[in-house]
């Protein structure tokens, strides 16, 4: 029997020469996408109280200033930011979303590059083809173990994140083919994540935990510390422990050719993604039908993916955070507020006395012949007619994407409230233009609050 050599194979792609022209279009315009959309939902999450409790643990053992924060006034070591810029750019679960495998790719990598950016000078073309390349290996990964390392309970995002991390800081790092390899193998053994988290704080940590590990794993692979190089693949390595599914042509089949970093898409709903067929249904039909008569129903009744109530059957949310998994509140507050956006998930919205009235009257079926992005609805009014909808792809799916104007007003949305207007359109055009960019770093200082880039200006 053959030996299989992935953790190597894929070591050499990502130390391969390489420029971003030799990318498709389609997949460079998706990664600028991909950066704009995980930019946005960095500056919107920053003033999040999850964002405030973990700059208080972290402040106490970081090093030097090293790096800006999207969104906030402070500034800290490279593996610290690394870590922060993760948890603010997934505490909102409004980010983007690998369809295939749920995994939410830019979290992990953009969260790590950003971070390393003002430390190591790069230009904005290679901070692109780094950030990725880094998507591609971890969507990859997450492919050959989803849906089994899933349903196993472990939160991919964190478990094959952090080898898109490490992949990412790699090539930003220009390392070679052994050194990659290395790095991979850090990864692997520090892969980690579980389900259990969701509606707490700590599902935002897992993506800033796989950012910060898989950093330090491309800086300690970089002074040469060694490590397995088939810790993917070896019968005691990653995909054996962590998955009974272990599809390696996932990994290794059509590589530089067929592009897993073209396929991601991004939220149009702060939430569990599997909830958004529901919000987009229960949106349509109180656009159609009204609020007041919707705030009348005496029953809501939904048809959904199993998966749907295995990740979001939360039927009493106390919290903003434990609301984004319930399908229950999402229905009733898109329905009475037709709102899906972060302020349909704060602890205010999980206790208003009216939405908590009208979820209880929501109830959810399981068929497998719907498909996750998809829901029938069913309402019952006071007037005694049940009014319909089938939603056959929602909003933000692959087939209905977010157009460059939609990401638009969702930045403007989340950004403005936290640094301005004027900060946030100059953002804006300057991220579009990553791959113009001479140094991507000044991203990092345009996008955090005012003092920090007052600081940094001063200290050029």
């Amino acid at each position: 029997m053959t030996e299989t050599h992935v953790t190597r194979q894929l070591a050499e792609w990502i130390a391969a020469p390489r420029d971003l022209a030799d990318l498709p279009s389609s997949v460079r315009d998706e990664g600028v996408r991909t950066f704009f959309n995980w930019l946005g939902c960095a500056v919107g999450g920053a003033t999040h109280e999850t964002a405030d409790r973990a700059l208080a643990a972290i402040r106490l053992f970081a090093g030097p200033a090293q790096a800006s924060l999207p969104g906030r006034s402070e500034r800290l070591d490279v593996p610290h930011a690394a870590l922060l810029n993760g948890i603010t750019s997934h505490v909102l679960d409004y980010d983007d979303t690998h369809l295939k495998t749920i995994i939410h790719p830019a979290g992990p990598v953009a969260s790590a590059l950003l971070a390393v950016a003002e430390y190591r000078p790069v230009d904005g073309r290679r901070f692109l083809e780094a950030l990725i390349t880094g998507i591609e290996v971890e969507c990859r990964i997450g492919n050959a173990v989803y849906p089994d390392h899933y349903d196993r309970g472990w939160h991919i995002t964190g478990t094959a994140g952090i080898f898109g991390a490490a992949a990412g800081v790699s090539r930003l790092l220009g390392l070679d083919v052994q050194r990659a390899a290395w790095a991979l193998g850090l990864a692997a053994t520090q892969a980690s994540g579980l389900r259990e988290m969701f509606g707490t704080m700590t599902k935002s940590f897992h993506p800033g935990r796989a950012a910060q590990n898989g950093l330090m794993a491309a800086f300690l692979a970089e002074a040469g510390f060694d490590s397995s190089e088939r810790a993917i693949e070896a019968p005691r390595g990653f995909a054996n422990v962590l998955s009974t599914k272990q599809d390696y042509s996932q990994i290794l089949g059509g590589l530089g050719e067929i592009w897993e970093a073209a396929l991601n898409s991004y939220k149009p709903f702060a939430c569990g993604i599997v909830i958004h067929p529901t919000i987009d249904g229960c949106r349509q039909l109180r656009h159609e039908y009204g609020a007041e008569v919707m705030a009348g129903a005496s029953a809501v009744r939904l048809r959904t993916h199993p998966l749907v109530l295995e990740l979001t059957g939360k039927t009493e949310p106390r919290t903003g955070l434990e609301s984004k998994f319930s399908v229950f509140h999402s229905a009733a507050c898109a329905l009475l507020r037709g709102d899906g956006s972060p302020t349909a998930f704060t602890d205010e919205a999980a206790n208003a006395p009216e939405l908590v009235a009208l979820r209880r009257k929501v109830t959810a079926t399981t068929d497998t012949t719907i498909h996750e992005d998809q829901v029938a609805i069913e309402v019952d009014l006071a007037d005694g007619r049940t009014v319909t909808r089938f939603v056959e792809h929602a909003l933000g799916s692959i087939h209905r994407p977010l157009s460059n104007e939609q990401l638009i007003e969702k930045f403007e949305r989340q950004a403005e409230p936290v640094i301005g207007k004027t900060s946030t359109s100059n953002l804006m055009e300057m991220t579009w233009r990553l791959p113009e960019l001479a140094d991507a770093g000044k991203l990092a200082q345009a996008a955090a609050a005012p003092s920090t880039r007052a600081m940094a200006a001063a200290a050029e």
